[in-house]
């Protein structure tokens, strides 16, 4: 009789190590992935958008048109239009997706679009998609619709605390996100700026809160470069079928579609939507937009594979590099708007030069009363003093502008907490994009953006720069003397100076950690 030896430790190690790979594999399904593009130059020429994009470049040989979307109802109403009019094929690439009234109703119109015989591609951050399986596969279901999710994860998907923690082991790659924001319409007209989507970011939250944020339309030359990163990400490895992970019902985009069209009948009178029904029946069917800034412009992102890169990247292979190297260094004025900024030792000492060598150098972010995430302001707290003491002027948005004596429209549309990332040099260049100026921006996530030479472009951002400042909106902050800060603002028509930081015991608190922690690198 013979008996059959044990195996050796290693052995069973490694049997259970395959069995647990066998099972993870097991739960994502083998769907096809294949290689998607973007329409040539001529397929978008050859449809109504590309046509109106051509007609009205016919003046401008070789230069793109630009349009600042700084209300958030003309942003999402743009979205809506598009969504309508787009013949062949609509790519969508953002990071956040929610499940709210304008939500709804763009989701709505891809299921039109798509029964229009539309292609859709809709690239989503896989973090945020926790818990929205079911629908996403719905959507995905329909013939012409394919949804791809961006660094995934096959476990924990069916609430974002399950997710984090199914993240845990890989958190050295699972902390770097696609942040990306673009929409490209049969690749005539694109979209890219700070909005993801979701009420809050279209101001049609029902929250005392909503976001001041920042889009820039985009049509010409510039268009499908902006296209060319999108297939980048598209056929990225990163960017896996969502069919891998989640397989719909039978019916389920039928279904999907058939409640959306029963819950937007309940919503005709939901006065966010009467108001749009009432400008764009206004403007008229054949407006997109009132007007365009003619210019060059330079598409810049950061490279797909960028999360699954070991470390931190060089500074030349980022968004942050490209766009360093390609906007010229200020001779007058540096204008900067982030929702956080943290910009570290190297950022405070290029900042502080500027200041010190004439340059008006201005930085718009939140207050900490205003930010959702004080540990980064108290990174950025770090910083204040050096920078004020160079000459740069901080001003940081209030979260309840209610001392208002007069509706003041742009940044003070609504009370805010500011979402915007943009910055301007000499009243000629503009960037708006996805990116903060914060580390987490420049080293660990991807960007989209547009780099702009446009004067024309460049003076309106000015003026929505300065209602930022309007003592109305923000605290502008100072250094005494004796070294210590101070927050001018006006409230009720008095000015006052407060000389203890405007937020709660706990966003302090939080913001302490943020200053004392080794934290800003990842910030």
């Amino acid at each position: 009789m013979t008996t059959r030896p044990e195996p050796r430790p290693d052995v069973a190690w490694r049997i259970l190590l395959l069995a647990f790979v066998l099972l993870l594999a097991g739960c994502a399904s083998p769907v096809p992935r294949e290689h998607g593009t973007a329409l040539t130059l001529v397929e978008a020429e050859a449809t109504t958008l590309g046509q109106w994009a051509a007609s009205q470049a016919a003046a401008h040989p070789g230069q793109s048109g630009f349009e600042l979307l700084a209300s958030g109802q003309d942003a999402f109403l743009l979205r809506a239009l598009l969504g309508r009019r787009v013949e062949r094929q609509l790519d969508i690439q953002t990071y956040f997706m929610g499940d709210d009234l304008t939500t709804r109703v763009l989701l709505w119109h891809l299921l039109e679009a798509a029964e229009r015989g539309v292609r859709v591609r809709l690239l989503l951050d896989d973090l945020r998609t926790a818990g929205q399986g079911e629908r996403l596969a719905a959507l995905d279901s329909h013939p012409n619709i394919e949804v791809r999710v961006y660094n995934a994860l096959a476990l924990g998907r069916g609430s974002l605390m399950a997710r984090v923690l199914a993240a845990l082991p890989q958190a050295a790659r699972q902390h770097r996100r696609m942040h990306n924001k673009l929409w490209i319409s049969d690749g005539a007209v694109a979209i890219v700026g700070g909005r993801n989507l979701g009420d809050e970011y279209y101001s049609a939250g029902g929250e005392p809160r909503n976001f001041t944020d920042l889009d820039l339309m985009a049509i010409g030359p510039v268009v499908p470069a902006l296209s060319r990163s999108f297939d980048l990400y598209w056929n990225h490895g990163l960017a896996q079928p969502l069919a891998r992970y989640h397989v719909a019902a039978p019916g389920a985009w039928q279904a999907l579609a058939t409640s959306l069209a029963e819950w937007l009948e309940t919503q005709t009178d939901a006065p966010y939507l009467v108001v749009l029904r009432r400008r764009y029946a206004d403007e008229g069917p054949a407006t997109l937009v009132e007007r365009l800034h003619w210019g060059e412009g330079v598409a810049l992102w950061d490279p797909p594979g960028k999360p699954a890169w070991p470390g931190r990247p060089p500074l030349s292979r980022t968004l942050g590099g490209a766009l360093l190297a390609r906007a010229p260094t200020p001779d007058d004025r540096l204008t900067l708007i982030s929702a956080y900024f943290v910009p570290g030792e190297a950022g405070t000492r290029w900042l502080a030069t500027q200041a010190e060598t004439g340059v008006e150098v201005t930085v718009i972010t939140n207050s900490l009363e205003a930010t959702d995430v004080s540990l980064v302001h108290g990174a950025y707290q770090r910083r204040r003093p050096a920078l004020l003491a160079s000459g740069v002027a901080l001003h940081e948005l209030k979260s309840d502008p209610s001392a208002l004596t007069e509706p003041v429209s742009g940044l003070a549309a609504s009370p805010s907490a500011l979402h915007l990332k943009a910055l301007a040099i000499d009243g000629t260049w503009l960037f708006v994009g996805s990116a903060n100026a914060d580390p987490r921006s420049v080293w660990w996530n991807t960007e989209v953006g547009l780099l702009v030479r446009s004067e024309s472009l460049a003076a309106e951002f000015r003026d929505l720069a300065e209602l930022g400042m309007d003592p109305r909106l923000s605290y502008r902050v100072g250094l005494s003397a004796a070294g210590r800060l101070y927050w001018e603002t006006v409230v009720a028509g008095e000015s006052r100076r407060l000389t203890r930081e405007p937020g709660s015991h706990w966003q302090r608190f939080m913001a302490w950690l943020g200053r004392v922690l080794p934290l800003e690198p990842w910030l």
